[in-house]
């Protein structure tokens, strides 16, 4: 969870100096569902994230190297540059920023692992503001119809960009999954060990063959991008009482966090100043390919 913030807060801050392109939407906030969930996947599962994809990606054991390389435009980057901070790929890790677009796709690729019985299953992450495509839901009616191994992992932060979650869905999260027959865990809370143990289950159901809802009820301390923030002070103040680092840390001695404080920022800087000294792509490369006429 460390790992998340601290790669976060450093995005954040290096994004005025002009070394990233692109933008970014962070994670700070919510890094006890990733740290959780991951805690208890298989490395063969297939994941697809979405537009707020670095804390998954880390988590999923992700280097941070190469992804600080991507959001740099550099040619060691995860997709050589091509990418940014929203569309990478890695191992069995996709995300796109098209918000739904993922959902059909982590289906058909769960219904491939059904067909191979390989025993994996695929996670789809949404947010909130995604319960608003349709194509959730057709995905949903497909995915209980052909009972496909599939996670579809909620992450509620209360906002679809600056739209509250009260002026955006109507009714329940759950409600939307139980319409499908598709049975949810849910809870609110920001602490890592109880969404992990929340995400077993899940995944177990899943993996027998039934897709699953895991609904995290969570918060997300940052701007939805860059600056686009307008929750009052208030608010926000009050989120920062369900910081997942400050729960987690009370377990903790004073000296183990210094240790793991010291460790993390370690390899925050040296991923970072590798990145910094990488080269761009060849722009011969992004070249169109000119199909000649008959």
């Amino acid at each position: 969870m460390l790992l998340i913030r601290r790669f976060e807060e450093r995005i954040l801050a290096e994004f005025s100096t002009g070394k990233l392109v692109g933008t970014t939407h962070t994670y700070i906030g919510q890094e006890a569902d990733a740290a959780g969930i991951f805690a208890v996947t298989d490395p063969e599962d297939v994941i697809f994230s979405n537009h707020r994809c670095h804390g998954h990606f880390l988590a999923y054991g992700g280097d941070p190297y190469l992804l600080f390389a991507e959001l740099m435009g550099k040619a060691t980057g995860l997709v050589g540059g091509r990418g940014g901070s929203q569309h990478i790929q890695w191992r069995n890790f996709y995300s796109n920023g098209v918000q739904g677009g993922i959902v059909p796709i982590a289906a058909g690729m769960a219904l491939a692992e059904k067909m191979q019985k390989t025993g994996r299953i695929a996670l789809a992450f949404l947010g909130d503001g995604t319960l608003g495509e349709g194509t959730v839901y057709e995905t949903l009616n497909i995915a209980s119809l052909w009972q496909l191994p599939i996670l579809f992992v909620v992450e509620n932060n209360r906002y679809a960009q600056t739209t509250p979650v009260e002026l955006g869905i109507a009714g329940s999260i759950s409600d939307r999954f139980k319409a499908f027959a598709i049975q949810t865990w849910e809870r609110e809370t920001s602490d890592v060990l109880e969404i992990r143990d929340l995400a077993a289950q899940a995944i177990a159901h899943a993996r027998s063959l039934q897709p699953a809802g895991l609904i995290l009820h969570t918060h997300r301390f940052k701007a939805h991008s860059k600056g686009d923030d307008t929750r009052s002070p208030d608010e926000l103040s009050h989120f920062q009482q369900h910081d997942p680092l400050s729960i987690y840390g009370t377990r903790l001695t004073a000296e183990e966090k210094a240790e793991i404080e010291n460790e993390v920022s370690a390899i925050i800087e040296n991923a970072f100043q590798r990145a910094d000294a990488d080269s761009y792509p060849d722009p011969s490369c992004l070249s169109p390919i000119l199909i000649p006429t008959p």
